[in-house]
């Protein structure tokens, strides 16, 4: 008798989390646009760099007048070197033209932009290698490590992922509840982890159970379900970051570079308070698009379609056990945390700092919680972020940015008597919209924020006034994959298309706008952010 030899193949458990962990996420199938763009990359970009820094000449960077630099052209700057600063003006926005088309193609992974970036920046002698290589000490840079750290005692610990089932199982008592259950769920942990990716990988394998309760498979067996709990857990997690100044690492740099050109300091309380109720409106009323008017569900979507599947989370919740030691010091640090923001009018001490001896205590031998192996610090992102502040240092060594708008406006032949509020819609809106662009919030500040204090200060107007509105639009990430680190990662769940993406992100941006600019007529005027008498 012959035996045949048979290979059982594991049944995919739609309900087991560890299947939406970010490590098994199935790698999604490039489009061929997508493929296209990936193979004219390198080329695109090489040639790119040396139209813009070589071949092409701008009068603008050339003609320049001494007296219109910043501290940091001065310094490379005088008479007999405007040839060489003029030549590196082209050779910096030659690497800028260069490195946006790699990021936006991904013809190589984002990292190794970075790298490329960093060391055109000194081959060119655009910079220094002692400027080009310090970005990874950057305090942001620490912050973000320090928040890995602390991100990673909340999932080793199990607190985040026991506080988002408990508040699932609590609340999520239908669809629509569970949506609602997700806003707040998203705004508390933007209060805590400075880093979105870090609250998307929380926070992915929940909400993919619960699309697959409800029959959402991706794939093929996309439903409007799937498209909204996605969806809108992706803007979330952008705006919700958006609330406070340690929500992100570009908020943090946005308040340095704004609180160094006023000298004076950006406090947590002084964004959280202008932007906590701007950004939970901006949530809701997601909600309400992607409910009421994108993805409506059917009453087949609403009704789950795995029986008990609700079961099979609240038997996660109790295989978490009671709560433990180690996980009441976690919630403890990240309280004591908090509250250090919070007052950081009080004491003066930066987030960083705060989130430094956070994350020391967290690591302390039998004190502490988490151990050096549990945590999960993505280097890959770290370099990228390095990249993207040598660009801004770049940047800043050049001028470009402030000669570039200078030379802008006198282009257009604007005066002085341009009014506050023209130019308060038209930077608030370019930030908003540049995200279509850009892959990096920290470049995306790098670039527009200087902007912003540059315009200001040729028109004579409080550089708060219309930096700070412009920095609170940073967080607006979420139309395109490649605009952020959470919309590529969620991407590949393989729940909704580039159409579904784009018409509700895309929507989605152009309201946050309109907020902005109400705020900035009446909240802003209120909080003596925005001037009264100048709109």
């Amino acid at each position: 008798m012959e035996i045949k030899n048979t290979v059982s193949k594991e049944v995919f458990d739609p309900l087991d989390m560890n299947n939406y962990r970010i490590e098994k996420l199935p790698k999604r199938t490039k489009s061929k646009l997508e493929k296209a763009l990936a193979i004219i990359g390198i080329p695109l970009s090489v040639a790119a760099f040396f139209v813009f820094g070589y071949l092409m000449e701008f009068d603008f960077l050339k003609n320049i007048d001494y007296e219109t630099l910043t501290t940091g052209a001065k310094k490379v700057y005088d008479k007999a070197g405007a040839e060489l600063f003029s030549r590196n003006n082209h050779l910096m926005l030659g690497i800028f033209m260069a490195a946006i088309v790699l990021w936006i193609t991904e013809a190589i992974p984002n990292y190794l932009t970075s790298l490329i970036l960093i060391i055109s920046l000194v081959l060119t002698g655009v910079l220094p290698e002692k400027q080009a290589y310090a970005q990874l000490g950057h305090p942001v840079m620490w912050l973000n490590i320090m928040s890995f750290v602390l991100a990673s005692m909340l999932v080793a610990t199990g607190v985040a992922k026991r506080f988002a089932l408990w508040f699932i199982l609590r609340f999520g008592k239908n669809a629509g509840s569970i949506f609602i259950s997700f806003i707040i769920i998203n705004l508390i942990l933007s209060a805590f982890i400075s880093a979105t990716t870090a609250k998307a990988a929380i926070l992915l394998p929940i909400f993919m159970v619960i699309a697959a309760i409800y029959g959402a498979r991706g794939g093929e067996n996309k439903n409007n379900f799937g498209r909204s709990i996605v969806l809108q857990n992706l803007l979330n997690i952008n705006i919700g970051a958006g609330a406070f100044v340690t929500g992100s690492g570009a908020n943090l740099l946005a308040a340095a570079l704004i609180g160094g050109a006023v000298g004076q300091t950006i406090f947590f309380a002084d964004w959280m308070t202008a932007m906590f109720p701007v950004m939970v409106g901006l949530m809701f009323i997601g909600y309400i698009l992607a409910m009421k008017v994108y993805f409506p569900l059917s009453k087949e979507e609403r009704l789950p379609q795995i029986e008990g599947g609700m079961d099979r989370l609240r038997m996660e919740y109790q295989k978490l056990g009671k709560v433990n030691v180690l996980e009441i010091k976690s919630v403890v640090i990240f309280v004591l945390i908090l509250g250090f923001w919070a007052t950081d009018k009080l004491h003066g001490i930066s987030a960083t700092a705060v989130a430094f001896v956070g994350a020391i205590v967290a690591l302390l031998p039998r004190i502490g919680v988490v151990k050096w192996n549990d945590v999960d610090i993505p280097w890959h992102l770290m370099l990228f972020s390095a990249g993207a502040y040598a660009l801004g240092t770049g940047f800043e060594a050049t001028d470009l940015p402030a000669i570039s708008v200078n030379a802008f406006f006198d282009h257009l032949n604007i005066t002085s008597n341009t009014p506050f509020w023209l130019l308060y819609v038209l930077l608030t809106g370019v930030m908003t919209f540049s995200a279509l662009l850009f892959q990096s919030k920290t470049m995306r500040t790098m670039i527009f924020v200087p902007i912003a204090i540059g315009v200001a200060g040729r028109f004579g107007y409080d550089v708060i006034s219309l930096a700070l509105p412009v920095a609170f639009m940073i967080e607006h990430v979420y139309v395109l994959p490649f605009n952020s680190k959470p919309a590529a990662l969620l991407y590949e769940t393989d729940q909704y298309t580039y159409a579904d993406t784009f018409k509700y992100g895309i929507t989605m941006m152009v309201i946050a706008w309109f907020f902005i600019i109400i705020a900035g007529q009446t909240w802003f005027r209120v909080l003596e952010i925005t001037p009264n008498g100048l709109f």
